[in-house]
């Protein structure tokens, strides 16, 4: 989480990196870990074991406390993918993401439940153009935690769009995953510098264990 110690420092001095914190209602999501996204051989994946490996406790934990968890995924349903818009020319692999293809499915390694929910987005933010924030207020949530992919695309997106929206942004930084570990590490200490905090997964655990707010509902 750092691109240098001078940068650190530097940012520090400014007042920049102040933690935001938890708050007492969270909800957890799980973006794009689909099997586009996942399987290193697709255009669009990458290898995200570990990723997988850091999430996989998180939703455990959320089922077992009544915290939402909410997956997203990206599909596209015009045959000349017109709703990926201007996406598309920039991002050939968007042409991957087709409704009715496996690359659209949530990695069955997640163990997702019939409870969870499951969000649908053509762009970046799992907020823009989505019900993202409607669904949240409706449970009161106050903290969105953050894991999936990529940390530069879908990660840092959601985050910022996150703390514009009023809920405190926690990205866990064993769980989020990206095709290029210069991205990876240059988005999350911008991330940690000035939208969200970027926290450990220890540390998100042992949070998680002390809330359950939703349970029953």
């Amino acid at each position: 989480m750092t691109s240098g110690q001078a940068d650190e420092e530097f940012f520090r001095a400014r007042g920049f990196g102040v933690k935001i914190g938890f708050g007492e209602r969270p909800a957890l999501i799980v973006i794009d870990m689909i099997k586009g996204f996942t399987n290193p051989d697709m255009p669009l994946g990458a290898p995200l074991e570990s990723q997988i490996a850091a999430q996989k406790p998180m939703i455990d934990i959320s089922h077992e406390r009544g915290i939402p968890v909410i997956f997203s995924t990206v599909i596209y349903n015009d045959a000349d993918l017109k709703d990926a818009g201007l996406w598309a020319i920039k991002m050939k692999g968007t042409m991957t993401l087709k409704a009715g293809t496996e690359a659209i499915e949530v990695d069955p390694r997640l163990g997702m439940r019939s409870t969870d929910s499951l969000l649908v987005k053509k762009y970046a933010s799992c907020f823009f153009g989505t019900d993202l924030v409607p669904r949240l207020l409706n449970q009161r949530v106050d903290t969105l935690i953050i894991t999936g992919c990529t940390t530069s695309g879908c990660v840092r997106a959601t985050a910022v769009d996150a703390v514009q929206n009023g809920f405190r942004p926690a990205v866990v930084r064993e769980a989020v995953g990206d095709r290029s570990q210069a991205a990876h590490d240059q988005s999350l200490f911008d991330l940690n510098a000035k939208y969200a905090d970027v926290v450990g997964l220890d540390e998100t655990l042992q949070y998680m264990k002390t809330v359950g707010h939703n349970a029953g509902r």
